[in-house]
């Protein structure tokens, strides 16, 4: 990590249209941030967060199709590219301005932990996937570089901490004592980030491709949000506030406000404090630690209150980006993934007249559906649908074995997937050639297909492209035990449901149709006219080239 530069984490190069772009950084001190690109410059001064400095430029007026180096200078000083580079022989950092016609080319994946990328950390963790694709691209020509990576999901693990953030954590605090081992407030969630975001190769990575980014539970804790009962149980502990205050005021900083396109930014409440300050003339730094706070408190008590989903016009698609964690609706008599407010963007947001239509949630939307009908079953349990006594034992079978993906809130499941049919059929535009959710959580990768003849002639094809984990492989037990879980159940728990009014049954059918697969991977996808190619790579050591990670496929499937 820098220890002693000015510049401290970055650049990320966050969001990159046809027109505009925004990068992001993290100072050491309070400073004005000066990008050059395209023969121009962009100049911000930092905010503060609990005593961290950052700064968001946005460049705008690009000519669509053109591409720039560029160079980071912190007053005056010019950071990036790093004067003396840790990391020999990277590419420089570019900007490249999308093209509408040109087909969408996206990185995606979820799940990564941050330990060290040696013998010790490749032994535990396995190889990271998103270095050796950041390896591989440094080594390719930047024609062959996807428009962007999307991370779905648990980015940071606060709750599953390295050695190296547990010395940080015991150099502030005691680690017997509670949260313990996990992390506590904004502070120590700054130091993650910094783990993560500061090896050489996945920096270089994170400054020359845009990213798109959603949270999942790991981010916060295990089991975000699972239930009422889980919110009440860890709103009860008193270093919980501290956390998911945080938990949530970093994750704007860190993650969500280069989601935002430069229109979206001018729409956002903190980013509006931002620009007032810079265009009111003021000479102090803007310091958002207490709004950030009290932010991040209301929208936990209150999520209708803001919205963490997002979306992106990638040429001729559209990527939506949905938060299935926060936006939860927890009440036993209204359960549902996404609140009302949520629901009605999302609806606006699903619609034809585009080339391919991505979904990003964190959550697998399709499951095995034997676990689907698991799922189903234990929310219909849980709300008293057989009956009083078995209630409980809903809630601690659904907490027991994280049964809390869209299939454990049945009434938004239904929702969507009749938007999603509708838009498939055509009956919002001209039906695009797929449909495709992308997802992670699980820790395996998979492609699911819905049954096209249910959807008719003509209809979008409406698939699903799971990627997990980029680097946290289950151990091989449990491996096994979650592939023999999602066959053994699927005919039993299909008879059940059927045989019930209990539990609503599916509307449509579907099924794997690739994978499982249970190594550290990164997946891409590739737009080739109305089909896409889906790719799963890892990465594999050899001896100790542990800075040469190589780029190794696992699979790839062609959808027409």
């Amino acid at each position: 990590m820098n220890d002693t530069g000015p510049l401290v984490l970055g650049p990320l190069l966050r969001y990159a249209g046809e027109s505009s772009a925004t990068v992001w950084v993290e100072t050491r001190d309070r400073a004005t941030v000066t990008l050059s690109a395209f023969g121009r410059q962009w100049s911000e001064s930092t905010f503060t967060v609990h005593g961290h400095h950052y700064a968001l430029l946005v460049l705008e007026d690009l000519e669509p199709g053109s591409s720039s180096e560029y160079e980071v200078a912190i007053d005056g000083e010019v950071v990036w590219p790093e004067p003396e580079p840790r990391f020999p022989g990277l590419p420089p950092s570019r900007i490249h301005a999308l093209v509408k016609t040109r087909p969408t080319k996206m990185a995606f994946g979820s799940c990564r932990t941050s330990v060290p990328h040696d013998a010790e950390g490749n032994a535990s963790n396995g190889v990271d996937a998103l270095r050796a694709y950041a390896f591989h691209l440094s080594r390719t020509s930047p024609t062959e570089w996807p428009h962007l990576v999307c991370f779905l999901g648990d980015q940071v693990y606060a709750d599953e901490t390295s050695e190296a953030m547990q010395e940080f954590i015991a150099s502030r605090r005691s680690l017997d004592e509670p949260p313990w081992e996990e992390l506590k407030d904004y502070l120590e969630y700054a130091h993650l980030y910094r783990l993560a975001w500061s090896d050489p190769l996945n920096r270089w990575l994170l400054s020359t491709l845009p990213s798109a980014m959603i949270f999942d539970d790991h981010d916060i804790r295990d089991d975000w949000n699972t239930s009422l009962d889980w919110h009440r149980e860890m709103n009860a502990k008193p270093w919980w506030h501290d956390r998911i205050v945080g938990g949530l005021a970093s994750y704007w900083v860190y993650q969500h406000a280069g989601n935002l396109s430069p229109e979206a930014l001018r729409e956002d409440e903190i980013w509006q404090l931002i620009a007032a300050h810079r265009d009111s003339g003021a000479t102090d730094e803007l310091d958002l630690t207490e709004t950030l706070d009290a932010f991040a408190e209301r929208v936990d008590k209150h999520p209708d209150t803001y919205r963490w989903s997002y979306s992106r016009n990638l040429g001729e698609s559209h990527l939506v980006v949905v938060d299935s964690r926060a936006a939860r609706v927890l009440d036993p008599d209204h359960r549902s993934i996404l609140d009302d407010a949520e629901m009605e963007w999302l609806d606006g947001e699903l619609h034809g007249d585009v080339d391919h239509l991505f979904i990003g949630t964190s959550l697998p939307f399709l499951l095995a559906q034997g676990i689907h009908d698991l799922e189903a079953i234990n929310e219909a349990m849980s709300e008293g649908a057989f009956g009083k006594r078995i209630e409980p034992w809903g809630e601690r079978m659904r907490r027991a074995v994280d049964l809390e993906h869209w299939a454990a809130f049945q009434e938004g499941f239904a929702k969507v997937l009749q938007m999603v049919v509708e838009v498939a059929r055509g009956e919002r535009g001209r039906p695009p050639g797929t449909i495709t959710f992308l997802s992670g959580d699980v820790h395996n990768s998979y492609v699911t297909e819905i049954d096209h003849d249910q959807l008719g002639p003509g209809a979008s094809r409406v698939v699903q492209a799971v990627c997990s984990p980029i680097r946290n492989p289950l151990p091989r037990q449990a491996r096994v035990a979650q592939a023999l879980l999602a066959r053994g159940l699927n005919r039993p728990l299909q008879w059940l449901v059927s045989h019930t009014k209990r539990v609503p049954d599916a509307p449509l059918n579907w099924r794997i149709t690739e994978g499982p697969w249970f190594d550290n991977t990164l997946a891409t996808l590739e737009v080739r006219g109305r089909g896409l190619v889906l790719r799963w790579d890892t990465g594999v050591v050899r001896g100790e080239a542990f800075d040469a990670p190589e780029l190794h496929q696992v699979s790839r499937i062609a959808i027409h």
